[in-house]
């Protein structure tokens, strides 16, 4: 255990076996450098929910300890210090209020048609090829796309957008960036930032009814906001927006090709979609853990924890917990009394979950109506990303009888 590397290709490639031993011999288990980990449905939900457990993020020593001696000096780490994920109340509470008027049931509900209309329009490109790369041509556009329209980017920009690429998360990974990581973080901080403030002007001189327009004015009113938790929080909403949305797409694609009956059940009784998404982010989470830090003595399967503590909770490893779910490492879209942990949970749950379920359905639902043939020539060979904390594939070659249905 004491070798646990999540740099590991072999790891990455599938953690579930080594979080099934860890689980097993140590559920709560701190490894060499002192995080303590938790692999155990009831530890991860109590961990995620509980105010006792914090981020701590404003303090210095946090920061150095967490991405390395020069931590102060990184743009990209100040830049995610200063995120409401990375926030404890009250400054979470007051950052968290002002997004979450925009992010209503009914908002995202709303949002349905339209997300419909850019699917339609993303496989309209290429039902005639027959082909495509699930994952560049339809499950990383897609939310790109919606969470443009969300916040309000011109249009004449989003291509900017489509058009790159996933940014790993390299600094959400529980281990200390490389310098690499950290130059490529500081970079794409830099250029966001650039972009965003001329965006920011734009929308103080012509407000608009979009979640910019409403995060510039908190930030006018100088009390709310300041301009630099505008820029990250900004930044936070549209990685977020759509990071775990292209890994949900694209595992749970993955995942019902990889066990055919299961797509072969939506294909036959599409009402199942709802529970297939739930199971889905079950048994291949977009994101495989979350952290903490304990700020009073709590205590996890019989171990107590004491303050100061880093905590990683394997978000990945609760939701294929046998006391919770039996036989996990089956996948069951008709699986009873599904409630994974992969949003989180608490203070800190995902503002998002709902429009990426969402997103999700409406993937599902035409494809089957448009491609109910497609299958997936490299099933057996996926090409997982290099990121332990966001768990997703690069590339998803997707074949279909181009005759249109």
């Amino acid at each position: 255990m004491l070798a646990f590397n999540p740099r590991d290709p072999a790891f990455i490639a599938n953690p579930y076996p080594f979080y099934r031993q860890l689980r097993a011999a140590m559920p709560v288990w701190t490894d060499p450098t002192g995080r303590t980990f938790l692999t155990k449905y009831e530890d991860v939900s109590l961990m995620v929910r509980d105010r006792r457990m914090g981020r701590n993020f404003k303090n210095p020593d946090t920061l150095i300890r967490r991405f390395g001696p020069t931590a102060l000096d990184e743009p990209a780490v100040v830049e995610l210090s200063k995120m409401m994920l990375m926030q404890d109340p009250p400054d979470h509470t007051r950052l968290r209020g002002l997004v979450a008027k925009v992010f209503t049931a009914r908002k995202m509900e709303d949002m349905r048609a339209g997300i419909q209309t850019i699917t339609d329009r993303l496989l309209d490109k290429v039902q005639a090829k027959g082909e495509m790369d699930a994952v560049r041509d339809l499950a990383f556009p897609l939310p790109v796309l919606v969470i443009c329209e969300l916040l309000g980017i011109p249009e004449e920009d989003r291509d900017h957008f489509v058009n790159g690429t996933a940014s790993g998360g390299a600094l959400l990974n529980p281990v200390v960036p490389t310098r690499e990581e950290l130059d490529r973080a500081n970079q794409s901080s830099k250029t966001s930032a650039l972009y965003f403030e001329r965006l920011f002007a734009l929308r103080r001189k012509e407000p608009r009814d979009d979640l910019l327009s409403l995060l510039v004015q908190a930030e006018e009113a100088g009390d709310r906001l300041t301009s630099e938790e505008l820029r990250a929080n900004v930044t936070l909403l549209f990685g977020a927006g759509h990071e775990t949305t292209v890994n949900l797409i694209g595992n749970g694609l993955w995942s019902l090709h990889r066990n055919p009956s299961q797509w072969a059940a939506i294909r036959d009784d599409p009402s199942l979609i709802p529970n297939a998404i739930e199971e889905i982010l079950r048994y291949e989470s977009p994101v495989q853990i979350v952290g903490r830090e304990a700020a009073e003595p709590i205590e996890f399967s019989g171990t107590t924890v004491q303050p100061g503590t880093p905590m990683v909770a394997l978000l990945g490893a609760a939701n294929r917990d046998p006391d919770v779910f039996p036989d996990p490492d089956r996948m069951d879209v008709t699986r009873e009394r599904l409630k994974p942990l992969s949003f989180g949970g608490g203070i800190h749950f995902c503002l998002g979950a709902q429009l990426a379920r969402i997103e999700a359905e409406v993937v599902f639902r035409t494809l089957l109506r448009r491609m109910p043939d497609l299958t997936l020539p490299n099933v057996d060979a996926p090409k997982w990303r290099e990121s332990f904390t966001l768990r997703g594939l690069t590339t998803l070659p997707a074949t279909w009888s181009p005759a249109r249905h």
